[in-house]
């Protein structure tokens, strides 16, 4: 798995500050995609260096990691998911996909974001998305994604 850039940022999971890891090689396609490029085979390897490193710099400046992206190998995101809950974080994933994968773990991910981008029915702060937001809580999902209804 290939990390194309990463940020700190505060939308993308509510009540989050998130260290935001953009993976490349995602296999969804979507028309209408807001960052193609992490369609391409770009970036370095996420190994377990690389996220320590991460987590060492930036770990005390925020609560969360989301993997956006990931879908080309779902075991690996869930694998590094549990290496940020051991350091202390919560974890994220926004994936493109509409169902969960096979490899998903209730105890790995805090959050996911499943569904494709549609451009017609925008992202998850729009009225008419597609998309969903979970939370995980105690093996099931609940659906968040009115916290990001502008109001």
């Amino acid at each position: 798995m290939k990390i194309a850039s990463y940020d700190i940022v505060f939308q993308d999971v509510p009540g989050e500050v998130t260290l935001s890891l953009n993976l490349s090689q995602c296999p969804n396609r979507c028309p209408g995609c807001h960052s193609p490029q992490l369609q391409d085979d770009i970036g370095y390897l996420l190994d377990d260096e690389m996220l320590d490193n991460l987590l060492e710099s930036y770990g005390h400046d925020v609560t969360c990691v989301c993997f956006m992206g990931g879908d080309c190998e779902p075991e690996e995101v869930m694998r590094l998911a549990d290496r940020v809950h051991a350091f202390g974080l919560k974890t994220a994933w926004y994936s493109g996909k509409q169902q969960l994968s096979e490899y998903f773990r209730f105890e790995s991910i805090d959050y996911v974001k499943l569904g494709p981008y549609v451009a017609t029915l925008g992202p998850l702060s729009s009225p008419e998305t597609n998309q969903r937001m979970y939370r995980s809580d105690s093996g099931r999902l609940i659906d968040i994604t009115d916290n990001f209804k502008r109001k």
